[in-house]
C-alpha cells in the first residue's frame, strides 16, 4: 500500500504536469477537461527534474542525508536551467555563495514557484512525519528561494507528508497551514480561497477574488498558484480528472498547480487515477535535456523503488525538528558586501536622444548587485557601468523594471521602451523592449541605462549581462570583485 502511494505521487505529478505543460503562463480561465493535446508521453517538466536529481545525489553521497549543501553542488553539476530564480541561484553559486544566501541575494525571483514543485520526494522520505519532510524542503528551498519561495515548498511538503496517513482534507490544510507563519502570503491567499469556496462554491467566482487580492503580474508568483492548487482540490469533487483540471484552468503557472495537485491525489488515493488519464503518458521516466550527466531510472516504477530504498537509508530524525526563521525575499547586505557593483548614477529626464552622459551631479558609487530600488527612479535615473567580458562573442544586455527604459553599449543603443511596461528580469523571457543582443569583444565596455519608473512602490530597476546562447547569467560581468 505504502509503494503505491509513492508510486501514485510521481504518476500524478507527471500527468498533471503534462496537463498543464502546453498552456503554461496563460492568463485563464481555460476549459480544459482532458490533455490539449493528447500526449503519446510524459512532457518532461522541471516539477520531476529537479526531484530525480536531488534524490540521485543524497543517494550517492558518502552518507544519505537531506543537505542544502549537497543539493547547491548537485544543483551545480547537473542543472543547466537558466530561468528565473533558478538563474539567480546559479550565478550566486558561480559566485561562490552557499544557501541560504544563493536563495536570498539579488533574487528578484525569490517568491517563485520553483521550490514549491518539488516537495514531493521530502515527504515521499518522511510520510507521515510532516515536521521532519518541512524541515527537508527548507533545507531544498533556500537553495533558490526566499521568504514565501521557502515557504511554499514547506506548506506542500507537509500536507503531502500527512497525506500518507490522513485523508480528510480538512484536516490536512489544517495541519499543513498551520506549519507557515502568520505573516505567510501563501497561508493568506490559501485562506481566502477556502472562505471563499465555503461562501460562493464557484470557482470562477474564486479565481477571480484570488487574483484580485493575491495576484501578480508575474505568472510564477507562489501565492497565487498555490491558491489555484488548493482551489482545484477543493472544486474537484473527489475526482481526479476534474480537480486537475479545474486547478489547470485558472491559468498561470498552469503546469506547476496541475502537477503538484495531481501528486497529492496520487498519494492520497493511488487508484483513484483513471486509466484515460495514466494510459496516454506511460511509465517512462522523462527528463528534460537541461538536466545534465545523470543515469537515472528508465521509469517512474523504478524511481518509487529507488526513492523508498533511500527512504529506508536516511537517519533517524530527531525527536523535535524546529524549522530555522524566515528569511526576507530580500537580503539586508551593506551596499558593498556580497557582490558589489560600481556604477556611475545621475538624475536625467527620460527622453528621446543621445546616450546620456553623466553630470555635474553624478555619483561614483557601489550597488549591492544588479537588482536595486531607488527612489530617484520616478523622476528618471541614469546609471553608467562597466561591462567585463572574458571572451569575444554575442551576449544578452538587460535592464528590467517597471517603467520606461532605453540602454546603450559603447554608445550605440541596444534595448528602448519609450512606454511603461512589466518587469520580469530574466533572459529567456524578458519582457519586450528590456532585453538587447550585442557582439562585444572581450574586455571592458560602458553599459548606460536610462529608466523611469512608474510602479511599484518603492521602485525597482534589474541590470545585467548573459550569455545569448543558454540564457545564463554572466556571473562576474558586472562585478567590482567576486565574494567566495
Amino acid at each position: 500500500m505504502h509503494r503505491d502511494k509513492v508510486l501514485g505521487c510521481w504518476l500524478g505529478k507527471a500527468i498533471g504536469g503534462t496537463l498543464g505543460q502546453p498552456h503554461e503562463g496563460q492568463d485563464g480561465p481555460l476549459d480544459l477537461t482532458f490533455y490539449d493535446p493528447v500526449p503519446d508521453e510524459a512532457i518532461p517538466n522541471d516539477d520531476l527534474d529537479l526531484q530525480v536529481v536531488w534524490a540521485l545525489a543524497i543517494g550517492r553521497a558518502s552518507e544519505a542525508c537531506v543537505n542544502r549543501r549537497i543539493l547547491a553542488r548537485a544543483w551545480q553539476a547537473h542543472v543547466t536551467f537558466p530561468w528565473d530564480e533558478y538563474g539567480a541561484a546559479l550565478r550566486n553559486m558561480a559566485n561562490g555563495f552557499e544557501p541560504p544566501v544563493t536563495g536570498q541575494h539579488d533574487n528578484w525571483f525569490a517568491e517563485c514557484m520553483g521550490a514549491a514543485i518539488r516537495s514531493e520526494l521530502w515527504a515521499c522520505l518522511a510520510p507521515g512525519r510532516p515536521a521532519v519532510a518541512a524541515a527537508y524542503a527548507f533545507e531544498d528551498a533556500c537553495v533558490d528561494h526566499a521568504g514565501d519561495g521557502i515557504w511554499a515548498e514547506v506548506f506542500n511538503a507537509a500536507l503531502e507528508s500527512l497525506a500518507f496517513v490522513e485523508r480528510d482534507r480538512d484536516k490536512l490544510l489544517d495541519a499543513a497551514l498551520g506549519v507557515l507563519p502568520a505573516t505567510s502570503r501563501v497561508r493568506r491567499a490559501i485562506e481566502d480561497a477556502r472562505g471563499w469556496w465555503a461562501e460562493t462554491g464557484d470557482w470562477q467566482d474564486v479565481r477571480s477574488r484570488v487574483l484580485t487580492a493575491h495576484g501578480h503580474a508575474n505568472f510564477t508568483d507562489v501565492a497565487q498558484n498555490l491558491a489555484f492548487t488548493v482551489l482545484g482540490w477543493l472544486a474537484g469533487d473527489g475526482d481526479f480528472g476534474k480537480s486537475i483540471c479545474i486547478a489547470v484552468n485558472c491559468g498561470r503557472d498552469t503546469d506547476c498547480t496541475g502537477a503538484t495537485l495531481g501528486s497529492l491525489l496520487g498519494i492520497i488515493d493511488p487508484e483513484g487515477i483513471p486509466d484515460r488519464w495514466a494510459d496516454p503518458i506511460g511509465r517512462a521516466l522523462v527528463l528534460s535535456p537541461g538536466i545534465v550527466g545523470l543515469d537515472p531510472p528508465k521509469t517512474i516504477d523504478a524511481f518509487t523503488d529507488f526513492v523508498l530504498e533511500l527512504a529506508g537509508r536516511l537517519p533517524d530524525p530527531p525527536d523535535k525538528v524546529t524549522l530555522p526563521p524566515v528569511l526576507p525575499r530580500k537580503c539586508p547586505e551593506p551596499a558593498d558586501a556580497l557582490t558589489p557593483v560600481p556604477a556611475v548614477i545621475w538624475p536625467h529626464a527620460f527622453e528621446a536622444g543621445s546616450v546620456p552622459t553623466p553630470s555635474a551631479g553624478a555619483e561614483p558609487t557601489t550597488l549591492p548587485g544588479h537588482w536595486i530600488t531607488d527612489d530617484r527612479l520616478r523622476d528618471g535615473l541614469a546609471l553608467q557601468y562597466t561591462i567585463r567580458l572574458e571572451t569575444s562573442g554575442q551576449v544578452h544586455v538587460m535592464a528590467s523594471t517597471w517603467g520606461r527604459i532605453r540602454a546603450w553599449v559603447d554608445g550605440q543603443q541596444v534595448l528602448e521602451r519609450p512606454e511603461p511596461g512589466r518587469m520580469m528580469p530574466s533572459y529567456h523571457r524578458a519582457a519586450p523592449g528590456t532585453r538587447g543582443t550585442v557582439e562585444l569583444t572581450k574586455g571592458e565596455h560602458v553599459l548606460t541605462v536610462l529608466a523611469q519608473v512608474t510602479a511599484p512602490d518603492p521602485p525597482e530597476l534589474v541590470v545585467g549581462v548573459g550569455e545569448a546562447d543558454g540564457n545564463l547569467w554572466l556571473p562576474r560581468a558586472l562585478l567590482r570583485q567576486v565574494s567566495g
